[in-house]
């Protein structure tokens, strides 16, 4: 009896170690991640929200890669700046306009009146 229990125990192990050796056709381990970012931000166009929320950055040993991470924040600090700089352009020419339409002729002339030159 316990030689039976033996050799059916062997063949079992030897099955399963076959099984696992084989393989088969499909691999016993999915495929790993890339390390880098697939994508990580667009460089034809400007940064949205989408964009930001989509970021995934590779993780390292110890925490996320410095180099990716520093890349991703230059970008997004120099979209910010661009941004600025556009607002206060804009904010600036309205200002002018603002001005201009103001102290512009005819600022009491009442609805009808021509205004004085």
């Amino acid at each position: 009896m316990f030689l039976f229990l033996l050799i059916t125990m062997v063949v079992v192990v030897g099955a399963v170690t076959l099984a696992v050796v084989a393989g088969g056709d499909s691999a016993a381990l999915p495929e790993t991640a890339p390390d880098q970012p697939v994508d990580p931000l667009p460089l034809t166009r400007p940064v949205n929200r989408s964009d930001i929320e989509a970021l995934r950055l590779p993780v390292a040993l110890r925490g996320y890669r410095m180099a990716d991470v520093d890349d991703a924040l230059d970008r997004l600090a120099a979209e910010l700046a661009e941004r600025d700089a556009r607002i206060a352009e804009l904010e600036s020419a309205l200002a002018g306009a603002q001005a201009t339409a103001v102290s512009g002729p005819g600022l009491f002339a009442k609805p009808g009146e021509e205004p004085d030159q």
